[in-house]
């Protein structure tokens, strides 16, 4: 059994709901344990063990200083993923998914740019000699921009992985993260097909408390190995630093060897 998470904590956020029989696509069947009220039921057993995988994989990338991005924009799960992910400094996409932002990366850090440099154009004294009606189209463009890309502005880089809510919503980003072989992490509900991720988890992707539930587990990964990658930099520097001290009490050493054998 895994210590992340274990059968009670996953049965108590609703995590084993799926959706009604006549939805379900066929490849879920590994995943499925019966059928109740003509809903299905997910095997939470294997949901344990699937949230294993995926949050050693995380931690991993994590400690590795990966940068994962988290994308969620359906209504229940875009304030859980903001406010969860916000915290472990990972980007994360909870507006509307643009199209390209992955294939056509450049022209998404262009936008970036373009809203940095409104940022600072508004905040510049200069901006103050701008008309009303200048300054205000400037912050309405700022503040589209900021919706869309605030929460990737730090990212310079492709991420080296995806974590998905909900791959049927989201299936432009499944899709441009299989075109550029970026690994994809998912909660795959029983309409989706589990094939379609790397490191798919069974669970309900309609229920707050489902999302909240594997967000949380996924999110403490990251954490996890963030914590693990500062104490190994950590005992870098200070073995850097025993090093160098070492290096000086020995140099000083020799130097009051030759002092003596000099008096001599």
């Amino acid at each position: 059994m895994s210590t992340r998470t274990n059968y009670k904590d996953l049965l108590d956020a609703g995590v084993h709901f799926g959706h009604l029989t006549r939805k379900w696509d066929p490849r879920m069947a590994p995943y499925i344990f019966m059928e109740k009220n003509d809903i299905h039921i997910i095997d939470l057993h294997k949901t344990v063990a699937k949230v294993e995988d995926a949050s050693n994989a995380l931690k991993q990338m994590a400690k590795s200083g990966k940068k994962i991005m988290f994308v969620a924009t359906k209504k229940q799960a875009k304030d859980i993923v903001a406010e969860r992910v916000k915290k472990t400094g990972m980007p994360y996409v909870t507006e509307r998914w643009a199209g390209g932002m992955l294939t056509n990366f450049a022209t998404i850090r262009k936008a970036i740019r373009k809203m940095q440099s409104i940022e600072k154009l508004l905040a510049d004294d200069t901006a103050k000699h701008l008309q009303k009606k200048e300054r205000l189209m400037l912050d309405r463009q700022r503040q589209k921009l900021e919706t869309q890309l605030g929460s990737i502005r730090d990212l310079n880089r492709l991420p080296a992985a995806l974590f998905i809510v909900d791959i049927k919503k989201e299936h432009i980003a499944v899709k441009e993260a299989r075109k550029l072989n970026i690994p994809t992490f998912a909660m795959v509900d029983t309409n989706s097909d589990p094939n379609a991720v790397d490191f798919p988890i069974p669970a309900n992707d309609d229920a707050s408390s489902s999302i909240e539930k594997i967000i949380d587990l996924a999110s403490s990964a990251v954490e996890e190995g963030l914590n693990e990658r500062k104490l190994e930099k950590e005992k870098a520097q200070a073995d850097k630093a025993k090093a160098k001290q070492k290096k000086t009490e020995k140099a000083r050493e020799k130097e009051e060897s030759t002092e003596t054998k000099e008096e001599k």
